[in-house]
């Protein structure tokens, strides 16, 4: 049987934590900068884990990331 063929775009955007859960990048970061306070740029440099709804879906696009 072939291999699987896992979604190139939730590759490159997406990435699984040694625990099994799916770890993303926060949106708002890449333009309009200057009206934005420096607190909150701060903390849209850190990654978030995706909602267990959606990590169902996002296992499906990554086929042999778990």
């Amino acid at each position: 049987m072939p291999k699987m063929k896992s979604n190139r775009a939730a590759a490159k955007r997406l990435r699984v934590t040694g625990s099994g859960r799916v770890r993303r990048g926060k949106a708002g970061l890449s333009h309009l900068m200057r009206g934005k306070p420096a607190r909150r740029l701060r903390k849209l440099r850190k990654h978030d884990i995706v909602n267990d709804a959606d990590a169902k879906r996002v296992k499906k696009l990554l086929p042999y990331s778990f």
